[in-house]
């Protein structure tokens, strides 16, 4: 057998292995993200839910951040952005490195999975809130009540299109700052730094929602308004030629940390007011739709990227527009508490 035709078909079988691992992840990646309003709903009381989501659903993106530190740190860049890069990383090395990264991951996935095999209880032993214990819709119920609830779909699209689209440009933040050369390190460490600001800015919106009830949607106009205002002045500064704002590293590093600081704080805050929307449909498929969405929007937006990858300008500016239509949306949108009315109506 050729050397070429045994290179050519083991290529081929990577790729596909690749495809398959990155689907697998794919599919595992919602149920978990979907959890968190369920977790706060079965284990907490009315006044501690948003804060629990939160917690829940902010660690998860933990992870992300920390991929932004290790890729950078432990992969070496081969396009020649990274001021540490030697003769000594060549393509083998690059290919060790990533083993390295994907056997570590492995790791802790294994260790995670034993652990929730080992304990985690269903329920706990009396349930702490009035609509833990109350009976919800059936599956395929569950399903003609969302794609009925107008309001519903309004406050999806809300979240779904800005998040969707700040998860496909966070992906790829190293390409869209290699123009005004800033190094992968260096956008690793503003990726890092927006999830772990947006992480905490999260738990301390969704305290003051458990502290102050009723005020998802303001706590949203206000995130959205400072989303809208920093991705704008991101995509401005990116055309400094243009627009001739200072394109500085302090610039660049204030505005994508403000930008996912207001994006991903929003998700809780989101979570919380998509089960409150539609209640009693379980709070696994209400997220699980919206997560759906978010991530369809997400792939669309990378599928144009194969396409168009010569001038990413084009990505920028769906931020600041994706944002803009989300707090339209969002200001549209009549709110309610059906959940929290429940506990705190018929518990008294």
């Amino acid at each position: 057998m050729p050397a070429s035709y045994t290179s050519h078909y083991f290529n081929f079988l990577n790729s596909r292995l690749i495809h398959g691992g990155q689907m697998l992840n794919g599919l595992a990646g919602p149920t978990v993200m979907n959890a968190a309003p369920f977790l706060s709903t079965t284990w907490f009381s009315a006044d501690e839910r948003a804060t629990a989501t939160a917690i829940a659903s902010m660690l998860s993106y933990l992870g992300g951040a920390c991929a932004f530190l290790v890729g950078p740190l432990v992969v070496p860049a081969p396009n020649g952005t990274s001021p540490l890069l030697t003769a000594e990383n060549s393509r083998a090395h690059i290919k060790d490195s990533i083993e390295t990264v994907l056997y570590a991951e492995f790791g802790v996935v294994c260790l995670i999975f034993s652990a929730t095999l080992a304990y985690f209880p269903p329920r706990p032993p009396l349930p702490p809130s009035v609509a833990a214990a109350s009976q919800r819709l059936s599956y395929r119920r569950s399903f003609c009540r969302l794609l009925s609830n107008l309001r519903f779909l309004m406050i999806a699209l809300a979240y779904a299109i800005p998040l969707g689209v700040f998860a496909g440009w966070s992906g790829v933040l190293d390409l869209i700052l290699t123009p005004v050369h800033v190094s992968q390190v260096d956008a690793g460490w503003i990726g890092f730094w927006s999830i772990v600001g947006g992480c905490v800015v999260g738990i301390a919106m969704a305290r003051f929602a458990d502290f102050i009830r009723g005020m998802l949607k303001l706590i949203l106009l206000l995130l959205f308004s400072g989303a809208t205002l920093s991705s704008t002045w991101f995509t401005l500064t990116c055309l400094n030629s243009i627009t001739h704002l200072p394109l500085t590293t302090v610039t660049l590093y204030a505005s994508c940390i403000l930008l996912g600081v207001f994006l991903n704080s929003s998700v809780p805050i989101f979570f919380e007011l998509f089960v409150e929307t539609v209640y009693p449909v379980p709070e696994g498929i209400t997220c699980g739709v919206v997560t759906f969405l978010s991530n369809m929007f997400m792939g669309v937006l990378l599928f144009f990227l194969t396409f168009y990858h010569t001038e990413l300008s084009w990505f920028n500016w769906c931020l600041p527009g994706s944002c803009l239509l989300s707090l339209l949306l969002i200001l549209c949108f009549r709110e309610s508490y059906d959940r929290l009315y429940l506990d705190v109506v018929v518990s008294v």
